[in-house]
């Protein structure tokens, strides 16, 4: 019977447990395929853990129940827990009369940019959206008119972006919008050019909120999963 070798030898690398006159028949069974520690006998680029795939992007692989057949817009499972509760309050407020779709909550500072963006995106996209810009005549009370869209919109969208947060933290138009949004599951954070650990520093109640953001797919991409959302 041959001996085995490992108390000379080892059998600390392959080739040494292949070389062993008792062990390398054994080795040899397995077939060619070894695997380097910690590895599984296969891969799949779909795989993830909590709506990330492995290799750190997002797994979008998903279709929501409101998704179209023809569309081609994909989620996270996370993102469909998340945005799953707004859709069922979006169908309830369904029957009710001359509600906009959107309600888009943002820093003044972003008026003209990242807003605006959202805005016209939503609206290419046949979303109705109140937006302060357009919807606050000049002269009125600007508390007042939020109050009004607020109350006549189905959802309500908040532009998370740097300028953002330091309103919040100043107190400002904004953290009243968000005190009514944050009242009811209407509430969709959008995530830009900042993070949700950014966002809990300052709103520890919004940033507990789930939503979407541009540092995982661009823009356009958002705007295409809030119409779907709002789609009835």
């Amino acid at each position: 019977m041959a001996r085995c070798t490992a108390p000379v030898n080892g059998h600390r690398t392959a080739s040494g447990r292949a070389a062993c006159p008792a062990c390398g028949s054994r080795y040899s069974s397995y077939g060619s395929r070894s695997y380097p520690p910690y590895s599984t006998p296969y891969s799949s680029s779909g795989s993830s853990s909590g709506g990330r795939s492995i290799g750190g992007g997002s797994s979008r692989t998903v279709k929501p129940s409101w998704s179209r057949a023809s569309s081609s817009v994909l989620y996270t499972p996370a993102e469909v827990r998340t945005l799953t509760p707004v859709r069922e309050n979006v169908e309830k407020r369904s029957s009710l009369p001359e509600l906009r779709d959107v309600f888009l909550c943002h820093a003044w500072d972003d008026r003209k940019g990242a807003a605006k963006e959202l805005h016209d995106l939503l609206e290419a996209r046949g979303v109705s959206v109140w937006f302060s810009e357009k919807d606050v005549l000049l002269g009125s009370s600007l508390l007042r008119e939020i109050d009004k869209g607020l109350a006549k919109s189905r959802v309500g969208i908040v532009l998370v972006t740097p300028a953002l947060l330091s309103r919040l933290a100043g107190e400002g138009i904004a953290d009243k919008e968000l005190s009514a949004l944050l009242a009811r599951d209407l509430l969709v954070p959008i995530v830009h050019n900042t993070t949700y650990e950014e966002l809990r520093e300052v709103s520890p109640l919004l940033g507990s909120r789930s939503g979407l953001s541009t540092a995982e797919e661009p823009m356009a991409d958002v705007a295409a999963k809030i119409a779907e959302l709002v789609a009835l």
